[in-house]
């Protein structure tokens, strides 16, 4: 699937000359001239990456990316004229991961898609690796809970209740979180606790 691009920035020429750079490096583009029409496409078109203007007309550029990025945490690079520190200063968010100052070539350009490109992947893997760390650890309470109940009911080892809790699963073919959720359910024991 192509990447697709969200380009805001409001002088005209300057818009088709980084369509153009980003087209011919493989990118589908969606382009705009204003901040309002921005935050309409992030939310319509959900881009994997917006390169954005700073000063622009209706709604500036770090406004929009202030609304979009709580919104959607789409990463931004800004592409703006204006290099003072205040500027820069403002544009420290968390989405944003590139400052261009214009005029922009595409010797820069392209390497900071891609390199913001790059560490939109990184942070979704880590994501990722999270909610499975966070799934498996509550699976792991599930089962804990199951056999410690199974160890004061039944008065077992905190070994017999395992193997007790793996030969009920094996048998009824079900994975032991299910199991440990049923000898729980059973009991009338909240899973949650």
């Amino acid at each position: 699937m192509q990447t697709g691009i969200l380009l805001v920035e409001d002088e005209t020429i300057i818009r088709l000359d980084v369509k153009q750079m980003l087209e011919s490096a493989g990118y589908k583009v969606y382009a705009t001239g204003d901040g309002e029409s921005a935050i309409e496409m992030a939310y319509e078109i959900n881009p994997d990456l917006i390169v954005m203007d700073i000063m622009m007309p209706k709604l500036n550029g770090l406004k929009a990316s202030r609304i979009i990025g709580k919104a959607t945490g789409t990463p931004i690079i800004f592409l703006t004229a204006y290099s003072q520190p205040d500027f820069i200063e403002d544009a420290k968010q968390p989405h944003v991961l590139g400052y261009l100052v214009k005029p922009v070539m595409e010797a820069s350009l392209i390497p900071a898609v891609e390199i913001a490109l790059s560490q939109v992947n990184i942070k979704k893997q880590i994501t990722n690796e999270i909610k499975n760390l966070q799934e498996k650890l509550e699976t792991r309470k599930l089962i804990e809970r199951a056999k410690g109940y199974l160890m004061k009911v039944k008065n077992l080892s905190e070994d017999e209740a395992y193997v007790l809790l793996r030969k009920i699963s094996m048998n009824h073919q079900k994975p032991m979180e299910v199991v440990a959720s049923a000898i729980l359910k059973k009991y009338q024991l909240k899973t949650s606790e």
